[in-house]
């Protein structure tokens, strides 16, 4: 929401806002540029019939007093999504899906895009590197690039995000079930890809992952009026722990690595390719791009061990991301920690779908706080339990993130990487000072 802010006062709107809690760096950016609201809370007197829109995020409630009083006196109200589509419904639409790699895909398509001098909008998911905000929005760019959630749109607009956005372009990365608390199964779940492969603009284009058999079932079964674009694997090789794309323009250096950043990249190639950049100038541009803000990001490195933190927390992103780094660096073992913080993760019945999604790991490390079950008003859960989910006897259960850091310290990290997963933040745990400690 803040960079959506920054984007509209960037593009000469008057902006306002109100909000519970603001937290760095959200709050040091808006008060840069004077958008920080005096006071925190909900006030009902800051809605006026002056107003020309309200934008409401997920974070308001139904019973809000602003949008209440919003309602009364008859202001248009928006969600997030939907406020997009207002200002890019003149624009080439892309859209970039799936349950994951959805961030990384848009990060890597803008990337190629700037590089080349193509002249977009976006909105993505993470900080990138070389971008200020998060958001574009202007009057000039023929093209927009948006991250599609497919979670709720508004607390009094549930629908899924991506179905507002009317793609001329769409990309799917994959299908794995989440988000229970909205979608209570994965047939429900699957459901929401099907209207989203139907909502593409006639003529449009679909581009998606033939390796994931959802995926695959979706797009080719779906009577919208489009083209189908599959992609898959690219040819590559792996040597001294660096990943290089064998291709019709020769062997090309990757600063990424895995085998699902490699598919990402293939989706995200055929995207620009649709946007008219040539495969060897994308080639080119992509060389240099080192990842989206906690993907697989490197905290810290010795010529024994590295450090990496990364977003995953859902079963297919856990599964993808301790594979690539065990696979990128054969001769060293693996310690892969995790923690259980999404409402799915810490749902008893979603946790079987975790099921040896950190087999590749050498030690594997889960960790979850009980406060947190019962802030989300979920049963609470027992190590017992956790270890029966990943189907896994020496899985390591912590609970408490002072032991969690205790624990990691007395490993001996001879030939030995750490790999760090949460949406969250292990409940404070500084993991730079301990990919520090880690390291020496």
């Amino acid at each position: 929401m803040h960079n959506l802010a920054l984007a509209l006062h960037h593009k000469g709107y008057q902006v306002t806002g109100s909000d519970d809690e603001v937290f760095e760096p959200s709050k040091g950016r808006l008060a840069k540029y004077g958008l920080l609201p005096a006071e925190m809370g909900w006030n009902e007197a800051n809605i006026t019939k002056d107003i020309d829109a309200v934008i409401l995020g997920m974070h308001a409630r139904a019973d809000n007093p602003e949008l209440l009083k919003a309602q009364e006196l008859g202001l248009r109200i928006y969600s997030y999504p939907e406020y997009i589509y207002e200002q890019t419904k003149e624009k080439t639409r892309v859209v970039i899906g799936g349950s994951h790699g959805k961030t990384t895909i848009t990060a890597m398509i803008l990337h190629v895009l700037d590089k080349c001098g193509v002249n977009s909008d976006y909105m993505v998911g993470a900080q990138l590197a070389g971008f200020d905000t998060m958001v574009k929005l202007t009057e000039e760019a023929p093209v927009v690039i948006l991250e599609g959630d497919e979670y709720l749109s508004s607390p009094i607009d549930r629908r899924p995000k991506f179905h507002l956005y009317k793609p001329n372009i769409a990309l799917i990365s994959g299908i794995a079930w989440d988000h229970v608390n909205v979608f209570p199964t994965f047939e429900n779940y699957v459901e929401q890809f099907d209207v989203f492969v139907d909502l593409i603009e006639k003529g449009g284009k679909l581009i998606y992952c033939i390796d994931d058999a959802e995926v695959k079932k979706v797009a080719e079964e779906s009577d919208n009026d489009i083209s189908l674009l599959p992609y898959s694997v690219p040819p590559h090789v792996i040597e001294n722990g660096v990943s290089f794309l064998l291709t019709d323009e020769g062997k090309i250096p990757l600063k990424v690595f895995g085998e699902h950043n490699l598919i990402n990249l293939n989706g995200a190639r055929l995207v620009c390719a649709s946007l008219g950049v040539s495969d060897k100038d994308f080639y080119q541009a992509i060389q240099d791009f080192s990842g989206a803000s906690k993907r697989l990001e490197l905290l810290g490195s010795s010529n024994k061990t590295s450090v990496f933190k990364d977003f995953a927390h859902s079963p297919s992103k856990v599964k993808a991301t301790v594979q690539a780094v065990k696979n990128q660096f054969e001769d060293r073992q693996l310690v892969a920690c995790l923690e259980l913080h999404t409402f799915s993760s810490l749902n008893l019945k979603f946790l079987e779908e975790y099921r040896k999604s950190m087999k590749h790991a050498d030690e594997a490390i889960v960790y979850f706080n009980p406060k947190t079950l019962k802030h989300k008003k979920l049963p609470a859960l027992t190590k017992k339990e956790v270890k029966k989910a990943f189907a896994r006897k020496d899985l390591t259960v912590i609970t408490d993130s002072k032991d969690l850091k205790e624990y990691l310290l007395d490993l001996n990290w001879k030939r030995k990487n750490l790999l760090m997963m949460s949406s969250g933040t292990f409940d404070g745990l500084d993991l730079n000072k301990l990919a520090d400690k880690v390291t020496r």
